[in-house]
């Protein structure tokens, strides 16, 4: 009960502290239409690993290597194959807006058959592909892995986090550009990453005031057009220069996530929760199953045999109902449900019942 208790303690301090309303630049609120990041994709052998790579059971590795072999001129058999160094993974990347031939980005690798770990290993080079299946980088090198696995000739093995993905910082180097045009009609288009009406339209009165002038409008909750000043008229990088550092309050939404799977619930700054009584009570059920022998009556003639026995025994731990006033902060919340001295993983249950019955303010967002 005590660690509850600092649980919720942390937690009241975290989320007071974020009711505060604090703003933030612009840029870091934003994303500018037209520059959006490209996903890369292709597929690679990793080989210098520890005899942790692929299996015989994969033979899509085996015709890897083997191909891969004759464009380096050695001729082989895949059925004479016998690998345990070399692993088939899938690499994957982000292209960000923006990026040159020469730059280089990170890439991420991961197992694509019955490898037990790629720690150690090198990805031999690797073409990563867009949509359209150009190729926009190339990937290779030594893959860092933040976990490992190791296994004993009796079969047990001991595994830490996961060692078949793995990363390597800066491992792609950019081959091809990829145009952006983000000026469109002599004006710049931002898009809020969290499309408020009340923030847009702080945002756009913010950028009139720097720019001193109308030149910013917003178009709908998720959406600023900040056309060209006189001084500015095409130059999109200036412009975006001035008004990126604009300070802007975001107005946040109401809103709880719960994550069933692991018992994780978060509050928003913006929770308000009404007058309701809650009743938290505990089922525990119980059940034994026991063999017993029954022996047959002197003289009967009858056989020994085994009975099965199930005993089910319930237990309802008595509820307290539990006022909980309404609260006007985050802070008068959290202690409001401390009140109640529940686990967090039952938090779940009862944000979901304050929501339907209508005594909380806020979106429920399950995980």
């Amino acid at each position: 009960m005590r660690l509850l208790h600092c649980l919720f303690a942390i937690l009241a301090l975290t989320l007071a502290a974020a009711g505060d309303a604090r703003a933030e630049r612009l840029k870091d609120l934003t994303e500018i239409v037209g520059a959006r990041p490209n996903q890369l994709v292709g597929y690679g052998i990793v080989v210098g690993l520890d005899s942790t790579g692929d299996g015989q059971k994969a033979e899509f590795t085996l015709q890897s290597v083997a191909a891969m072999l004759r464009r380096l001129g050695v001729r082989i058999d895949p059925a004479g194959l016998k690998l345990k160094n070399a692993a088939a993974v899938i690499v994957t990347s982000q292209l960000p807006a923006f990026s040159r031939v020469g730059g280089r980005i990170d890439v991420v690798v991961s197992s694509l058959g019955d490898a037990r770990s790629i720690r150690g290993g090198t990805l031999v080079q690797t073409p990563l592909r867009g949509a359209d299946r150009q190729v926009y980088a190339v990937a290779q090198g030594p893959i860092s892995v933040g976990g490992f696995s190791s296994q004993g000739r009796t079969g047990s093995s001991k595994t830490t986090n996961h060692p078949t993905v793995g990363r390597i910082p800066g491992g792609a180097l950019i081959e091809r550009d990829i145009p952006t045009e983000f000026v469109v009609e002599n004006a710049v288009r931002l898009a809020l990453r969290r499309p408020d009406a009340l923030t847009a339209s702080v945002a756009a009165a913010a950028i009139n005031e720097k720019l001193k002038g109308p030149f910013a409008n917003a178009d709908d909750p998720g959406q600023i057009t900040v056309r060209f000043p006189a001084a500015l008229k095409g130059k999109g990088v200036e412009l975006l220069a001035q008004i990126g550092d604009i300070d802007v309050t975001e107005d946040g939404r109401a809103v709880v996530v719960l994550n069933e799977r692991t018992g994780t619930v978060v509050i928003g700054s913006a929770v308000r929760l009404k007058a309701a009584a809650v009743a938290h009570g505990g089922l525990t059920v119980e059940i034994k199953e026991e063999t017993r022998v029954e022996q047959p009556a002197p003289l009967s003639m009858g056989h020994t045999a085994k009975v099965e026995e199930t005993t089910v025994n319930a237990d309802t731990q008595a509820g307290q109902v539990h006022l909980v006033p309404e609260a006007a902060t985050v802070g008068d919340l959290v202690n409001a449900l401390n009140a109640l001295g529940v686990k967090p993983s039952d938090l779940i249950v009862i944000f979901q019942s304050l929501a339907a019955a209508g005594a909380l303010s806020a979106d429920i967002e399950v995980q």
